[in-house]
């Protein structure tokens, strides 16, 4: 069984879990047939079904009822209950001695134990490079990814690889507009400005955030990214922007040839 002092974060019954499939060479998997077949193809291994969890309270930020703003306190609370998650994961894939994780997903799920708790839950394939080379982060995690098989066989061929899956979080509330002025407008089209810039400004801080965590891994850029919107169950005015993707370096030339042109017949004898 793993040391479970080098994984403190991961149950005992999670070790054990990964400790039999190290042994008996059984893997587990959430992929496809078509992303295990392609996933073999681009030279990795899957390893076993790795995952994370963390149960958080999220805490209280009262706002002003006519004002745009950041509620802070929220997007630190799903920014950190996620990189929880995202970490135990890693560590289950470190146990498994994983080059990386493909198919990451992140699932938020709400209890029933309480309104301000929730958890945050990290889900994917563990795999390894089947020649020996390591393909581990320069500070030695196992690399993440949430493409799927297709999407990592096709940029593995391209000359790239991921680093890691890089996130940002706006927890933004939404001015609420005045009576006088909602009847102004009624019978109108009119650009309600207000509700406008909320969430541009909301989906920037996200989107800023997320490119941050890829410079900081020295990434070439960002691929497969998307934006996600959720008011979970702060209300009607208050909105997390949730942006996520993959980043990626160079490492090869790529193995793709230019696509092949052929006119139609009447084209040539032209």
């Amino acid at each position: 069984m793993p040391d479970e002092s080098q994984f403190p974060d991961v149950p005992k019954d999670a070790l054990a879990r990964l400790d039999v499939t190290s042994e008996s060479f059984v893997f587990t998997s959430d992929l496809t047939v078509n992303e295990f077949v392609l996933v073999d193809q681009a030279g990795f291994e899957p390893m076993g079904l790795v995952m994370g969890s963390s149960i958080y309270h999220i805490g209280y930020q009262a706002s002003n009822w006519r004002q745009n703003q950041e509620m802070t306190v929220l997007s630190q609370a799903m920014y950190n209950a996620r990189e929880l998650a995202m970490t135990r994961m890693e560590e289950e894939a470190d146990a498994l001695k994983a080059d990386g994780i493909v198919g990451v997903r992140l699932e938020v799920k709400h209890a029933e134990w309480g309104e301000h708790l929730a958890e945050f839950i990290a889900v994917g394939t563990a795999v390894r490079s089947k020649d020996g080379t390591s393909h581990r982060t320069q500070k030695g995690k196992p690399f993440t990814s949430d493409l799927s098989g297709q999407d990592f066989w096709m940029l593995m061929q391209t000359g790239y690889r991921p680093v890691s899956l890089v996130m940002g979080s706006c927890v933004y509330h939404v001015a609420h507009q005045g009576v006088a002025q909602t009847l102004r407008q009624m019978g109108q089209n009119t650009e309600l400005t207000v509700f406008t810039q909320a969430l541009y400004d909301a989906r920037e801080l996200a989107m800023e955030r997320m490119q941050s965590e890829a410079a900081d891994s020295k990434a070439k850029g960002v691929v497969g990214v998307h934006l996600e919107e959720n008011s979970h169950r702060w209300g009607n005015h208050v909105i997390e922007f949730f942006a996520v993707g993959t980043a990626v370096v160079p490492y090869r030339e790529s193995n793709l040839t230019a696509p092949q042109l052929t006119l139609p017949l009447n084209d040539l004898n032209a």
